[in-house]
């Protein structure tokens, strides 16, 4: 009989390790993305497990091979080396004003600044980002790890405020900016979001920056494989069939149906989204769990403003160039919907460089009927 813990809502690594809840093992390719490059970028949607990605960095980073046990990580990490970081959460605020955004990086700051000291010349955020930078690097003797989690939180609320949109840009792009100008004294970065804004983006002074959220070899950094299902919850699969009185084979195609599908470059291997997934498990039943964690406002304002069309959506196609990023003053609503995780790849047309796209499972198709539409 299975007894795993599902780790509903669970974004902490070290409480998931400590606390006994269920993992499915990301860590192998956690020590490739580390060994392999410095600055990195990942767009996904939401409780698609980006913020214990981040979580599993951090611990990483701090040499707690404890957490580690029984992991990959275990075996392939032999120095365990702990270094400064600087880890930045922009998902828990509400930006609805410039200074909400400046408030929520100065209290940041603020705590770092208490560990590593200040400079009074230091009278903009991004010169104390660059401050607490190179003091955490010269306090330790190792280079600092910086770690930001929803990077485009504040970008995504101001939707529909052309003022404010530019202002966060400004305030964001200029923050950022510390990750080039300290370079040296930068062991790792990583960011993450649900989008990447196209145009005057608070990138674009980023050019060391890796994209990897259409690499094939990094499609299982989060969400769960067919391949990990079988491998970590084959018992719990018989327990759920019996339950539900399906036969096994029925259940996993049932499964497929309801939360695989998801598809983040034109030749990938299909994700279930793991917020859902690990829901139906826990209760041994098949819901719309995702989707009734809330569609965010933004989207269904642009939703409602844009008249969509349920049909042509299930029915669209558009460049994969198009798909990795986002104009927020765009009438096209398609890279919006699929990096939120509502379209994704169904096919691709190798010939002219085409996405063919189309709600990647029934619990999507069947919740888009649900969202209001403008009268």
């Amino acid at each position: 009989m299975g007894n795993k813990i599902y780790p509903i809502g669970i974004q902490n690594f070290e409480s998931l390790r400590l606390d006994g809840y269920f993992y499915i093992d990301k860590t192998a390719l956690i020590y490739q993305l580390v060994k392999s490059g410095r600055y990195y970028f990942m767009s996904r949607p939401r409780r698609f497990g980006k913020s214990l990605l981040i979580s599993t960095l951090e611990a990483y980073f701090q040499g707690k091979k404890e957490l580690f046990q029984g992991l990959a990580m275990e075996k392939l990490e032999k120095d365990w080396t702990k270094y400064p970081i600087l880890h930045i959460d922009l998902n828990t605020q509400k930006y609805d004003s410039p200074q909400s955004l400046e408030s929520k990086l100065n209290r940041t700051l603020i705590t770092w600044e208490k560990l590593y000291g200040s400079e009074p010349a230091e009278d903009s955020l991004s010169m104390r980002f660059e401050g607490t930078i190179q003091r955490a690097y010269e306090q330790t003797g190792q280079r600092v790890v910086i770690l930001v989690d929803e990077y485009d939180k504040p970008m995504l609320q101001a939707i529909g405020n052309k003022e404010l949109q530019n202002s966060f840009r400004e305030t964001l792009k200029a923050f950022y900016g510390a990750l080039k100008s300290k370079d040296g004294c930068i062991k790792f970065a990583m960011l993450t979001g649900v989008t990447k804004f196209g145009k005057v983006s608070v990138f674009s002074d980023l050019n060391n920056l890796d994209d990897i959220s259409m690499w094939n070899e990094y499609i299982e950094l989060c969400g769960i494989s067919e391949k990990e299902i079988h491998k970590n919850l084959e018992t719990e699969l018989h327990e759920f069939a019996d339950v539900q009185n399906m036969t096994y084979d029925s259940l996993c195609e049932k499964l497929r149906q309801y939360y695989d599908g998801y598809h983040f470059t034109h030749n990938s291997i299909g994700m279930y989204n793991p917020f859902s997934l690990l829901n139906a498990f826990k209760r041994k039943e098949f819901g719309s769990y995702w989707f009734e964690t809330g569609t965010p406002t933004y989207l269904v304002e642009l939703l409602k403003r844009h008249h969509y069309n349920l049909e042509r959506m299930a029915h669209t196609a558009t460049s994969k160039q198009a798909l990795n990023s986002i104009d927020w003053e765009s009438p096209d609503l398609i890279p919006m919907l699929y990096l939120n995780g509502y379209l994704t790849i169904k096919e691709y047309d190798e010939e002219f460089g085409i996405c063919h796209l189309s709600f990647p499972n029934k619990e999507v198709e069947e919740g888009f009927t649900r969202i209001p539409q403008k009268e």
